[in-house]
């Protein structure tokens, strides 16, 4: 990214990005299917089952990871743009005061070319490429009056002011193409991507589909019981400090994770109240398709989601997972509140909306649309934080 973004966060998970249902279902559950897990190429040389499925994780996860890269270059794109626009018009503003100043200079030699009074001077003065050297020759300035000298002052202020504003809106254009052609090669790594995968899996057959959906399904199955996992210790933690400020006589912010992210009760109750409103909105974009750049309203792709939901709720987030994932105070996932946003693998390429009980609502992948998902979709391993963006 250019100079202004954020540095992105390190991780030592594995680097990728969401795959799609199918292929991530078949990565994380092999090892029940065993029989499997060292299936060597067909005899007719046609790839096997969990060679493509390979392929196709690996190519949704660099489609994914290019997008963000894509949603990173329109930013700067965006950005670039307004400034180019505004020197442009600073240009045009000086360009025109200059004008006015060589209009007046004009006048000048007009008036002495009628009287007949050093006509070759000024000539030279308006022909010369540096006036200010023309004008340190003591018989020229002697023949100036005051006003001529205001006059010729200011055409030479505006002038060198002229040059170099469109000496920086020539750099700016530079810039601006060179983060277009940033933004034309991550368009053309994600359609080129996403293309490669719907070709690989045109080629399963009804039977590999079949199969490749039961591993799915316990996959999900899986998944969801970790999340009751979380939600139940969640649920312990909150109890036991509802308890303690009981005994204490201290008043309890009732939200797991409080009081070790070193908020108020008060301030806790501000965030679960900007919370719900995001997750209302992200509620309401259920059953919307994922389209990669996308921020609404129609579509989204993740970090859009994200960042709209969150500005429903009056809370200005960046455009991309990279710098969302420094937007906020870091949190441990047994600390997680509805409303954070958890991260996923080590190149933080994709993002979910927390919304309690081990659940988050997110923009899978292409082809998918936004649903409500437990976090442990892919496995906690490809959890790469979470963060509490009020």
């Amino acid at each position: 990214m250019a100079s202004h973004r954020k540095s992105r966060p390190s991780g030592t998970r594995a680097a990728g990005i969401r795959t799609p249902a199918l292929a991530t279902a078949a990565l994380t559950s092999m090892a029940l299917f065993s029989q499997t897990a060292e299936a060597a190429p067909s005899g007719d040389g046609k790839p096997s089952l969990e060679e493509v499925e390979k392929k196709v994780d690996a190519l949704y996860r660099q489609a994914e990871s290019a997008t963000e890269k894509y949603n990173a270059a329109e930013e700067r794109t965006g950005k670039q743009r307004r400034q180019v626009d505004t020197l442009l018009d600073d240009v045009a503003r000086r360009t025109d005061r200059l004008n006015k100043a060589r209009e007046e200079l004009g006048s000048f030699a007009a008036a002495q070319y009628r009287t007949g009074a050093s006509v070759p001077d000024t000539a030279t003065f308006l022909l010369a490429d540096s006036p200010q050297d023309y004008f340190d020759q003591d018989q020229l300035m002697s023949r100036l009056t005051s006003r001529q000298k205001d006059a010729v002052d200011d055409y030479v202020t505006q002038q060198s002011a002229t040059m170099k504003k469109r000496q920086e809106a020539t750099r700016s254009l530079e810039t601006l193409t060179e983060t277009q052609d940033d933004l034309k090669t991550a368009k053309t790594t994600v359609q080129t991507k996403l293309a490669s995968a719907r070709e690989l899996l045109s080629r399963l057959t009804a039977a590999e589909k079949a199969r490749l959906a039961a591993i799915e399904k316990q996959q999900q199955e899986a998944a969801d019981r970790k999340a009751a996992e979380l939600a139940k210790q969640q649920a312990a933690a909150a109890d036991q400090e509802t308890s303690s400020s009981a005994a204490s006589g201290s008043p309890s912010s009732g939200t797991s994770g409080s009081s070790s992210s070193g908020t108020s009760g008060g301030s806790s109750s501000a965030y679960a109240t900007k919370a719900a409103k995001a997750i209302a909105f992200a509620r309401a974009q259920i059953g919307k398709p994922y389209v990669w750049g996308a921020t609404g309203p129609g579509s989204c792709d993740c970090s859009g989601l994200s960042q709209a939901a969150w500005k429903a709720a009056g809370v200005s987030l960046p455009r991309t997972t990279y710098d969302q994932v420094n937007a906020g105070t870091t949190v441990s996932l047994a600390d997680a509140q509805p409303g954070d946003l958890v991260f996923f693998y080590g190149d933080v390429s994709h993002v979910g909306i927390y919304i309690g009980n081990g659940m988050m609502i997110h923009a899978p992948k292409p082809g998918a649309y936004v649903r409500e998902e437990s976090i442990y979709y892919g496995g906690e391993s490809i959890i790469h934080s979470v963060v509490r963006p009020a």
